[in-house]
């Protein structure tokens, strides 16, 4: 992240969202250069501000009541303060919205619509607006005015059925993913969708409008199971760290914990057979192809287990390691943000925050991930910490013709 010009850096863009789907698209934008305004309702601000434990901690390490949450897909934003069900304040957004290249959304279906801020509505004053709707079930069918949570779409859409050990060993059983991966997958296919728009309005000079499902990315990446159950009738079925199709593709437990092996094709079987002292394996006839190892897992991988324990988690790797045989811990999250590579990589940014709202907040600096958007000629930008809430609205409302005096009422109206 550096001074050289930024992919985005001449696109702005009202966030309307909050939770996590909508931000995390926003935010990515806001990381390629896009000036991303996301407003926010007075004295309350996003919900993730308030999903706590964890907190932020202030200059002497006690919690603040922030939560961290919100950090995580909120930098490189401005935050306002808008009471959108108030006239006044629909009508600053609707001002906005008229400078504006992208607006994000994820109101329920038609909610936005009592409000004059509804696509229709705001095309009429900006044809050039690209604006995406993020909802659970889609603008249509007939669970499209139903809320929809990431944790409801895991379970609705087979993800937790294949997520977990199997039920006939201790602790099987649906799990959901450790992250909400739907919501988070929902932002980087709405992040997709907006640069092709943005990229069709080039040539036509229209925006239109994007329908976002976390229902339909839920199914999306379902990926090869989804493909495997559509082509063959065969439900695919929980089977913990094992891998439906591949075969050794698991942990095994070592002589000091556990590893994984992710052996993909013969030639690195062969050569994990070699290492470990097993060449026999490579040739027997049970073993001697991906699809026989997947048929004979029951017999391969206890008698691979036997083997693994005979050594330590480093050893192994340090044995495979010049082998191409993909071989790795299986960390914690500290032991994951201490390793080289990930420092080597700088994927861990530090940003210190403003003086004035280190006043408000007593935050002094906020830790986030780096983007993994690594474009060599227009890289990933980094400009300002996780906003304060309404941080913003001032410099935002100035920027729209507002003056100070101007400013002040709205205050006094609650408007802000």
């Amino acid at each position: 992240m550096n001074e050289k010009p930024a992919a985005l850096g001449h696109i702005k863009v009202l966030d309307l969202s909050r939770v996590l789907a909508g931000p995390w698209c926003t935010q990515m934008l806001a990381d390629l250069g896009a000036d991303v305004v996301k407003v926010e309702r007075p004295g309350a601000g996003d919900d993730t501000r308030h999903w706590g434990p964890p907190f932020l901690k202030d200059g002497a390490g006690k919690d603040t009541d922030e939560a961290s949450y919100f950090t995580a897909c909120n930098r490189n934003k401005r935050s306002v303060t808008i009471d959108m069900a108030n006239a006044q304040g629909q009508a600053l957004i609707r001002q906005m919205a008229a400078q504006s290249d992208i607006l994000v959304e994820n109101f329920k279906v038609g909610g936005l619509a009592h409000y004059g801020l509804d696509y229709e509505s705001l095309k009429a004053i900006n044809p050039r607006l690209i604006y995406c709707s993020v909802t659970g079930f889609g603008q249509d069918g007939p669970y499209a005015e139903r809320a929809g949570y990431d944790l409801m779409i895991q379970a609705m859409t087979g993800m937790m059925s294949i997520t977990g050990r199997p039920d006939s060993v201790p602790g099987g059983g649906p799990q959901r993913v450790g992250v909400a991966l739907i919501d988070l997958f929902t932002g980087v296919y709405a992040c997709s969708a907006i640069l092709a728009a943005l990229e069709v309005r080039h040539r036509s000079g229209v925006g239109q409008h994007i329908d976002m499902a976390l229902l339909d990315v839920g199914m999306a990446i379902l990926a090869n199971q989804a493909a495997g159950f559509l082509n063959s009738g065969q439900v695919p079925q929980r089977l913990g760290n094992s891998h439906p199709s591949l075969a050794p593709y698991q942990d095994f437990a070592t002589q000091d914990g556990s590893m994984l092996l992710a052996i993909g094709n013969d030639g690195q079987f062969a050569r994990f057979c070699e290492a470990a002292g097993h060449p026999e394996w490579a040739v027997d006839p049970r073993y001697a192809s991906n699809t026989l190892r997947v048929k004979h897992r029951e017999q391969l991988i206890p008698a691979m287990q036997a083997v693994t324990r005979t050594r330590s988690t480093a050893q192994w790797i340090t044995l495979l390691e010049d082998k191409a045989v993909p071989c790795g811990p299986i960390n914690d999250m500290g032991q994951a943000f201490a390793d080289a590579q990930v420092a080597a990589r700088g994927l861990v940014v530090k940003q210190a925050v403003a003086p004035e709202t280190t006043a408000q907040t007593a935050v002094e600096s906020i830790a986030t991930v780096a983007s993994p958007l690594r474009l060599l000629a227009t890289p990933p930008v980094l400009r300002r910490a996780p906003p304060a809430l309404g941080e913003h609205t001032d410099e935002v409302l100035a920027e729209l013709g507002l003056d100070a005096a101007a400013i002040a009422a709205l205050r006094r109206d609650a408007v802000l």
